[in-house]
């Protein structure tokens, strides 16, 4: 199989880095270089928003509404016909087909329902006082920057992208370096659409991070959208302060999943299980700890120590594996070291995980653990642990639950299991999450806006908000007299 090239588009133009550097996409199933991305930097940066910025000023582009569902529309269609890029998906990031089949079909859709958008931005228009008129009207927000994460990295890329270029800016688009290779081949049909100005999408790769912090301190980028961790997350707003460009920052999450005692523990527990693992734990709102009453406590101990023991490990490429790799050595360094302090610091160990042994050895893989513990604030059940980890804890009441859950600097998502449709509401809306799922988990869509209370971030992604961060609002006044 030929090695793969990932380089950066600035312009119009896919071209190398200016001093020629590469580095090595990595199989993380293998440990085997598929591949090569152009290594940029600081210049490459600087060169990608010159281009987005005069095409966002010069090109009809920011005021063609219908020009961008057009182009939105072909991109889709183009990206259908793409059946090999889940393969690519699953080989480069390590998920499982199904996962990669899932994460291309929700992207393909995100495009279409914000192609839908980009012709339904309405404003105002009302008479203040006799003979005097006010109109607001929704525009672009100028020159946008997305950086984006490596565990979902199409759909995630997609939800900032789409409602970015819906909205009528201009793109610089800053992967991570071990999904290069998806990220330009999904790219790559988009910037071949006719009716897509040179400069609205440009593509910025790198190993370090010169080009993102040329990307936030820049103020020329008019809005700044990042998916990760809350350490990145703050350095960025700090960085963007003295810019004051529009932020939207998804950052970390640790999921409470409250089990009521009439819930049915052993679908509840595979359930679980399957959100705890979903692109192997590496989901910020994967299932992190999983609150149970204190009656059914042994039932949950059992089935979902049974659950996460049946989850297949291997290739994500094997259709049996029901999990695959981690992204890559440093992750699985930092997982499992603090995996191992959880072991030795938790109250009892449920299922110890670890780095198997014979063929997967070379891979980046780690098997899921299980602990239980009472105490809400040891720091396992706090920092959030971006592998296969989950907490079991157990409560006594409805009040109790939600003090646990809420016990947490952070509020992207959580989930109750519950038979009484009323608890599942009043509980829903005590807990201070973005999301919540009532008898579910994991369940996203381009029509529900998600996003984080207190540290898991600013902002809100998909839905009609999601367009909203891209876009500014102007008033216009005009006093016209009266006959």
């Amino acid at each position: 199989m030929p090695l793969l090239d990932a380089r950066h588009l600035i312009d119009g133009c896919w071209q190398p880095s200016t001093d020629g550097r590469t580095a090595a996409s990595i199989d993380p199933a293998t440990g085997e270089t598929i591949g090569t991305l152009a290594d940029g930097g600081r210049a490459e940066a600087q060169a990608a928003i010159a281009a987005a910025r005069r095409a966002f000023d010069t090109t009809p582009w920011p005021q063609s509404p219908r020009v961008r569902q057009n182009v939105l529309l072909q991109w889709a269609d183009r990206l259908e016909r793409r059946t090999d890029l889940a393969a690519l998906l699953t080989r480069e990031n390590g998920k499982v087909l199904r996962e990669a089949r899932g994460e291309m079909a929700g992207a393909i859709s995100e495009i279409r329902y914000y192609a839908g958008l980009a012709r339904h931005m309405p404003g105002h228009f009302m008479e203040v006082e006799p003979g005097a008129y006010a109109a607001t009207l929704r525009e672009p927000a100028g020159v946008a920057a997305l950086i984006i994460p490596w565990n979902a990295p199409v759909v995630l890329l997609i939800r900032a992208l789409a409602p970015a270029l819906a909205a009528g800016c201009a793109t610089i688009v800053k992967p991570a370096q071990q999904t290069a290779q998806i990220t330009a081949a999904v790219l790559q049909e988009l910037a071949q659409v006719p009716g897509l100005p040179p400069g609205v999408l440009n593509l910025v790769c790198e190993t370090g991070s010169d080009a993102a912090r040329e990307l936030v301190a820049s103020p020329e980028v008019d809005v700044l959208s990042f998916t990760g961790s809350n350490l990145v997350g703050q350095h960025i707003m700090a960085a963007a302060a003295p810019t004051m460009k529009k932020l939207s920052l998804e950052l970390g999450g640790k999921s409470c999943c409250l089990v009521f005692p009439d819930a049915d523990i052993e679908a509840t527990a595979r359930q679980l299980a399957a959100a705890a693992t979903i692109i192997s734990g590496q989901q910020c709102t994967a299932a992190r700890r999983v609150l149970v009453h204190a009656s059914r406590l042994d039932e949950m101990k059992r089935a979902l120590t049974q659950a996460l023991s049946a989850i297949v490990v291997g290739p994500g490429s094997d259709e049996a594996s029901g999990m695959g790799p981690l992204i890559d050595g440093q992750a699985v360094r930092t997982v499992d070291e603090a995996v191992q302090r959880a072991l030795d610091e938790c109250d009892e160990v449920l299922l110890r995980g670890g780095r198997p042994r014979g063929a997967l050895a070379g891979g980046s893989y780690l098997t899921p653990t299980l602990v239980a513990h009472r105490d809400s604030s040891a720091f396992f059940c706090q920092e959030e642990i971006f592998g296969p980890f989950v907490v079991l804890e157990s409560f006594d009441d409805e009040r109790e639950a939600v003090q646990r859950a809420n016990h947490t600097v952070y509020g992207l998502s959580a989930s109750v299991w519950t038979a009484d449709g009323d608890r599942a509401l009043r509980v829903a809306r005590a807990l201070r999450n973005g999301t919540v799922w009532i008898n579910d988990h994991n369940r996203l869509f381009a029509e529900a806006e998600t996003g984080g209370y207190r540290q898991s971030g600013l902002g809100r992604l998909h839905g009609y908000e999601g367009l909203g961060d891209f876009l500014e609002t102007k008033h216009i006044y005009r006093s016209a007299g009266v006959v």
